[in-house]
């Protein structure tokens, strides 16, 4: 169980509001609870901002016949046109897009969801929890938060530390599947984004939310993460995405509608790269990284050192595995997020886990990335390894074949899809023996297995010798070898019309 930490509460009321007529249900008058005063931010009501553009967010303020199909409609309602009211509404308390109750943001505390906090407000004249997940991002992204949330309007922030239940849950599964997205990314963000919606989920229901919201942009994966998420735990959550929904365009537009709103503008220093942290890696993205052929700057890295920089000796570490999952280093026994904690530390100090690609994204545009994985470099190379002991080679094969689609699925924000549950209970079953130990030599950037050990190994010496032995006699290879290559000399025979 995650641990809770909410900090102030809002204070709320109850008021009759109608809600708007549309042709297809009767309508009647319904309470629902609203802004009583803000948040020691604003008087009550909103106030007009210019950021009047096209409103596409699920809502679910007509009154449906049954449970059943009020959900369809609040899963549905995105598709139609208008709002929950129309724009510029500003009596009984409502915003100028319409009406919500409560709203959990996902929060960071930077210029983006900073801003979002006070948009909300205005465009839906509603409660704003905003919600930080801490899914190992560092100190320094979590610090002063409580302020960053209040300055900003919030009425109450909560902070979950989920690192054990990201490692555990998502990452160790995903790496249990040996899943890798495009040959190369370790699917860092696609694993962060459930566990983080998931516990949304959760706080919207502990406080009362009719809705939540997220700062991903048009663009890319994450929005589509998040919202598959909502989606699957709890359908009749309304969902707003602001930055595909306001005309705010960039930093410069997000500065001056903070100031505008009396909203503190964060001091950190830009970073000149968009990066996402957390546990499990760090991506850089942006700037010259936009071109393909330019090679990331050295000082760019910050989990890593350059391996030209590497100690020039190299470090053994062994890992213990029990069924597919890695539970020791060196000897010592770990939890999920301390053994991960460890290996990045070590594996960041040899320079390893470093990866630069261009990919596919969900949207349909490629991007081009720069990825730091050191501890997960590591227990990738000693699963797979591990298993090379203790899966047969039809085993292997379809293994490694599914596992394409398993990251596929992560990849694409179908976490709580049917299909990647009931292949991962395949991956449960079929590396219920894979149980050992693997040694490895980390060196200048380069991970090398050395030594791998298992009680359900496989392997028998006693018959991979060259010399012959009671089991495996070599002259039964001459028969073997003319029925396997039957077909071949088939198919020779009729080229050469014999």
């Amino acid at each position: 169980m995650a641990q809770l930490h909410a900090i102030s509460s809002c204070s709320s009321s109850r008021i009759s509001l109608l809600s708007s007529a549309q042709a297809e249900w009767p309508v009647r008058r319904k309470k629902i609870s609203c802004v009583k005063r803000p948040c020691s931010f604003q008087e009550a009501g909103a106030v007009s901002s210019g950021f009047l553009g096209h409103l596409s967010i699920h809502h679910s303020l007509h009154q449906a016949p049954s449970s059943r199909t009020k959900a369809i409609l609040n899963v549905l309602s995105s598709e139609k046109d208008g709002g929950l009211t129309s724009p510029g509404t500003t009596e009984n308390g409502r915003g100028l897009r319409g009406q919500l109750k409560k709203v959990v943001l996902a929060y960071s505390g930077g210029l983006d969801t900073s801003v979002i906090v006070p948009w909300l407000r205005e465009n839906y004249g509603c409660d704003v929890v905003c919600f930080t997940a801490d899914v190992g991002q560092g100190d320094m992204e979590m610090e002063g938060l409580e302020r960053k949330a209040k300055a900003s309007g919030a009425c109450q922030l909560v902070v979950k530390d989920l690192k054990e239940e990201f490692v555990r849950d998502f990452i160790f599964p995903c790496l249990r599947a040996g899943a890798v997205y495009e040959r190369k990314y370790l699917l860092g963000t696609s694993m962060a984004r459930p566990v983080i919606a998931k516990a949304m989920v959760d706080v919207a229901k502990e406080v009362g939310a009719d809705a939540v919201a997220h700062g991903c942009t048009g663009k890319g994966n994450d929005q589509v993460r998040f919202e598959l998420t909502f989606f699957a735990l709890n359908p009749e959550l309304n969902v707003v995405a602001p930055w595909r929904e306001w005309d705010i365009k960039g930093r410069e537009d997000a500065i001056e509608y903070a100031k505008k709103h009396n909203v503190p503008v964060p001091v950190s220093k830009k970073s000149i790269y968009s990066r996402d942290r957390n546990l499990w890696h760090l991506s850089h993205e942006g700037d010259i990284l936009e071109d393909p052929a330019n090679e990331p700057k050295k000082e760019m890295y910050m989990m890593t050192v350059d391996p030209e920089d590497a100690p020039n000796q190299p470090e053994y570490v062994e890992i213990g595995i029990v069924a597919g999952i890695p539970v020791s280093l060196n000897g010592k026994d770990l939890s999920p997020a301390s053994l991960l904690s460890a290996l990045n530390e070590l594996g960041g100090q040899h320079g390893i886990g470093r990866v630069d690609m261009v990919e596919n994204r969900l949207v349909g545009m490629k991007s081009r990335g720069v990825y730091e994985t050191p501890g997960g470099t590591i227990l990738y190379a000693a699963v797979r390894e591990l298993e090379s002991l203790t899966l047969d080679r039809e085993t292997m094969q379809f293994k490694d074949t599914i596992a394409l689609k398993y990251a596929e699925l992560v990849y694409a924000g179908r976490w709580f899809d049917p299909l990647r549950e009931s292949m991962d209970a395949f991956m449960e079953n079929i590396t219920k023996t894979t149980t050992g130990s693997v040694t490895l030599k980390l060196y200048k950037g380069s991970v090398t297995v050395v030594s791998r050990r298992s009680p359900s190994s496989l392997y028998r010496e006693d018959i991979s010798s060259f010399e012959n032995g009671d089991i495996y006699n070599q002259a039964d290879a001459a028969g073997f070898i003319r029925l396997y290559g039957l077909p071949t000399r088939v198919r020779s025979m009729l080229e050469r019309g014999i």
